[in-house]
């Protein structure tokens, strides 16, 4: 623990997807104290530790990885199971002193850390410990919307409003995207855009399949602007589109996306990547035990899914398998759709709010303020 007022030291063992990164790096930031960001490289054929989940670095590729040296933190931030054994070394070699706090989903006990903020997607147990927020955590604020919106509305108003912003990602565990889940959101996006008469304003990312890709861009009917994703990238326009936008669609594969637009205070529509028994919406209702509810969703789909082997290789260990493996992210769909924070794209709209939507970021500084004797 920091002397009383002084500044915690916090590392940040930098997670190893771009997700994840986005998470942890928001949560450092919205403490607002300095912090270290450590990035390790992993031994591709350490198997101990990624099956006993140990406290150690044998996981570790020590040379090149950051040092991992006294003075050791006062608060560690991470996500990722190859971090956890990282994280429990550390605090080991604090003496106890140093305060775990971890991100997502956990292979170990939530009692070896001392705060662990998941999401209903994760199967991780209820204690005390637990902070089980609606959403991931991310880096929008209203300060960082605003300068987008200040950069991007000057080069977009030559297009007429409303702006219907989509935001597109790509297949997901049980859930694949291919021709036919692109040819339906050409549809039903197109649908939604010539009833409001506005333009679309469309972000793709590193996942979105090409066949998304070349449907909007061959489509004349509405007034567009197409970004193709490019990595690392500093006129990527997806913070801007979100800003200006009037409505948002997202593809609901992605669980951030979701977040970081339902954080604009804007209608949000989620658009199912499946069809019929093979459909969020109805892993959704068979996952609460309404399964009349679901065969009869599935009776009057007239859509078809896409079909991949990795999509029914993902399903089959989420109904056999060991649940810990796999994560259900339409019990995040269903808890967003009954909230009334979004709706299923074609079905009618939320309407926009005036008030900002509730912080799961606070309900997370809260908690580790008084964890580190700051509160």
């Amino acid at each position: 623990m920091p002397e009383a007022n002084a500044t915690p030291r916090v590392w940040v063992l930098d997670a190893y997807r771009s997700g994840e990164k986005t998470q942890v790096r928001a949560l450092a930031q919205g403490l607002g104290w300095p912090y270290e960001i450590k990035t390790l490289r992993y031994r591709k054929k350490e198997i101990r530790t990624t099956l006993f989940r140990g406290r150690d670095l044998r996981g570790v590729d020590l040379p090149a990885s950051d040092p991992l040296s006294a003075p050791w933190p006062d608060l560690v931030i991470s996500m990722g199971m190859r971090n956890e054994p990282v994280a429990r070394w550390i605090k080991d070699q604090s003496g106890g002193r140093t305060r775990l706090v971890f991100l997502g989903r956990l292979w170990a006990d939530p009692a070896h850390f001392d705060l662990v903020i998941t999401t209903p997607q994760y199967r991780v147990p209820d204690r005390p410990n637990v902070l089980r927020n609606a959403l991931p955590l991310h880096p929008l604020t209203p300060e960082r919307l605003e300068t987008a919106r200040a950069h991007w509305a000057p080069k977009l108003a030559h297009l007429p409003r409303p702006y219907l912003t989509l935001n597109i990602g790509g297949p997901s565990g049980p859930y694949a995207f291919g021709a036919r889940a692109s040819a339906r959101l050409l549809r039903d996006t197109m649908a939604l855009a010539k009833t409001r008469g506005g333009s679309l304003l469309i972000s793709s990312s590193a996942r979105t399949p090409p066949e998304a890709i070349a449907a909007f861009a061959a489509q004349t009917d509405v007034p567009m602007q197409l970004y193709r994703f490019r990595p690392n990238d500093p006129e990527n326009p997806y913070l801007g589109f979100l800003a200006i936008a009037d409505e948002i669609i997202v593809t609901a594969d992605s669980i951030s996306m979701l977040s970081e637009a339902y954080a604009t205070g804007k209608p949000v529509h989620m658009f199912d990547l499946g069809a019929g028994t093979l459909s969020m919406r109805h892993d959704a209702l068979v996952a609460i035990g309404e399964r009349a509810q679901a065969r009869a969703l599935a009776r009057h789909d007239p859509d078809r899914p896409d079909l991949s082997l990795g999509a029914l290789a993902y399903r089959a260990l989420m109904r056999w398998g060991w649940k810990h493996l796999s994560r259900d992210i339409s019990q995040m769909h269903l808890r967003l759709a009954r909230s009334g924070r979004m709706t299923w794209l074609g079905e009618p709209v939320r309407p926009a709010s005036d008030t900002p939507p509730p912080s799961d970021m606070a309900r997370a500084l809260d908690r580790i303020n008084a964890l580190v004797g700051r509160s």
